[in-house]
């Protein structure tokens, strides 16, 4: 990793084509949320039933979306063929999730007496059920709501913190950059029609975490170097900065990035969406504390110097 010490990368001189390269992504992603008419959430939010499925042998997923083209629900018959189905953990185990429908508490006990008709030798005789859950639209409505709480309580008292530790331009900074990182990834979701649930809403808060961290590690080299160089103008002071913790930066995205992609490629569908968002998270995290979190400083002490003169 020496190649990455001494560098004198213009990452300042670069910073508004950045900023507006950053913006034209934000907004592609809030069109495709209004093309899309939000995010497409998922039985967490939206409400619905959730079975996960243990069979004596593998049974093809397309052989149970075949089988679930006719359900009957009371009166009523439903096409979940279109449904959430997965394999997860052993080749045996299936999870399906189906969205809310009126007589949503009977949806569970209607798909289960489906596939014992049509996979009789497939059903062992103990375990077969290994989860089901019913969560209503009305849960589901607070547990939104509880999550943007989440994410917006965790904003704030990151901005408290950062005020208190450096200064208020470095907290306005962070969290800016930090919006910057949550709005790109809800896009890009958006924008490839996946699904938000409660693992997609923690892996946005540990991506706030993640580049808080790293903003954090560059603002403390910022106020060293803002004490020691006096002399030079504050733009290139953070520039300096910022090259001398690019090696830590780019070591550890490249060390996390190891992991997320092991976890992607070898853990199972369960956690694929959670680990894909953690990629996005990671790459936008690292570039918006180079491009979006420091170039604000600078731009704040811009517009201050003007004031005082």
């Amino acid at each position: 990793m020496e190649l990455l010490t001494g560098t004198n990368i213009d990452f300042i001189g670069k910073r508004k084509i950045a900023i507006i390269g950053s913006l034209i992504v934000i907004l592609v992603g809030i069109i495709s949320l209004f093309v899309h008419h939000g995010p497409r959430y998922g039985i967490d939010f939206s409400g619905g039933t959730l079975l996960a499925l243990h069979f004596s042998q593998p049974v093809p997923v397309d052989q149970i979306r075949n089988a679930l083209r006719e359900v009957e629900v009371g009166e009523k018959k439903y096409d979940f063929s279109r449904s959430e189905i997965k394999r997860f953990g052993p080749s045996t185990d299936v999870a399906i999730r189906v969205q809310q429908v009126k007589g949503g508490t009977k949806v569970g006990e209607a798909i289960q007496r489906v596939l014992k008709a049509k996979f009789t030798n497939s059903i062992p005789q103990r375990g077969w059920v290994l989860k089901h859950e019913n969560v209503g639209p009305k849960i589901g409505r607070e547990l939104k709501g509880k999550a943007v709480k989440a994410i917006l309580l965790a904003l704030l008292i990151m901005l408290i913190y950062i005020s208190i530790r450096f200064e208020f331009k470095f907290a306005v900074g962070a969290i800016a950059a930090l919006f910057h990182d949550v709005l790109i990834t809800v896009g890009v979701f958006s924008l490839l029609n996946k699904e938000f649930s409660l693992a997609i809403i923690a892996a946005l808060l540990t991506i706030v975490g993640y580049s808080l961290n790293d903003t954090i590690v560059v603002y403390d080299r910022i106020r060293e170097n803002l004490r020691s160089m006096h002399r030079t103008g504050y733009g290139q002071t953070i520039n300096t900065s910022i090259n001398q913790t690019l090696s830590r930066t780019i070591i550890t995205s490249f060390t996390t990035l190891i992991v997320i992609f092991s976890l992607y490629f070898l853990g199972g569908k369960v956690i694929k969406d959670f680990t894909f968002a953690m990629m996005i998270g990671v790459f936008v995290g690292t570039y918006s504390s180079i491009f979006i979190a420091s170039p604000i400083l600078v731009e704040w002490e811009a517009k201050s110097a003007r004031k005082r003169r």
